[in-house]
């Protein structure tokens, strides 16, 4: 069950702001940052709360967890050893495999409208009837998610 809109944790710019004499900052942002909106130590909190989410949500339940390339690989790599790690209601740790897949709509820093997925119809056909967990980083307009979400329809995933 997703999490409701009343657990969430709004990070508001001027609520939370912290200084920067509070963390190390590499010396070549010294000059471009002036303070600090989340730490590392609560992001990857809220990694690990997700993990355990997403482990009890689907209890014992295989998963293929798919890294979206390239942006996705650091919060992939950190949600993913948080869920080797989370324990389901059983006390077992969640069964996975993991994916990698590529989606490419942008050249340089302008958007094409065109969406060009890496899986071969072979890879995206042995994902019929199976749980995909889709990680991502950013999602920019939304359009390229979009795109890889209509494509992926076509291949009757169980979630």
């Amino acid at each position: 069950m997703p999490m409701e809109s009343s657990q969430w944790i709004d990070v508001v710019e001027d609520k939370f702001k912290y200084k920067l004499d509070h963390f190390v900052i590499p010396g070549h942002y010294t000059e471009d940052v002036e303070s600090i909106l989340i730490p590392h130590g609560l992001i990857m909190d809220r990694i690990a709360k997700l993990a355990q989410i997403i482990t009890s949500e689907y209890g014992s339940e295989r998963i293929v967890v798919c890294c979206v390339l390239k942006g996705g690989h650091q919060f992939f790599s950190d949600l993913v050893n948080y869920m080797k790690k989370a324990l389901n209601k059983e006390g077992k740790t969640l069964p996975m495999t993991l994916d990698f897949i590529r989606v490419k709509s942008y050249e340089n820093d302008k958007s094409t409208g065109n969406v060009h997925v890496s899986m071969t119809e072979k890879e995206l056909q042995e994902l019929k009837g199976k749980n995909l967990l889709l990680v991502e980083d950013i999602i920019d307009t939304g359009n390229t998610m979009k795109k890889l979400l209509e494509t992926l329809s076509n291949y009757e995933l169980k979630s």
